[in-house]
């Protein structure tokens, strides 16, 4: 779409209503039961593909996806550890030196 200069403006037009109509179903669903972050989010998302100030308003929320993925990733390990130290105090073994769990 973006090589073909008759096609740019039509294309950039369908994304922008496409991703503008999304984030205000968003918005409606902030006060009706729906997903609304998501929704707004996924708005954003597709704005952003054509458009620089939609690219950079979801920056923020790919810093805070990333830093989620981190926290999960560490609470996951933690739990999994936890619960390896639990099944081996369960069969009366000691605690595994290589897991950090004492």
């Amino acid at each position: 779409m973006h090589t073909h200069p008759a096609l740019r403006l039509p294309w950039r037009i369908l994304v922008g209503t496409t991703g503008t109509l999304i984030v205000l179903i968003g918005f409606v669903f902030f006060v009706t039961p729906g997903p609304g972050i998501a929704s707004v989010l996924l708005g954003l998302f597709i704005l952003s593909t054509e458009f620089r100030w939609a690219h950079r308003l979801m920056r923020p929320a790919r810093v805070w996806a990333r830093w989620a993925e981190r926290r999960g990733k560490q609470l996951k390990d933690k739990y999994v550890r936890r619960r390896r130290a639990r099944r081996r105090s369960k069969r009366g073994l000691p605690p595994d030196p290589r897991n950090g769990a004492v």
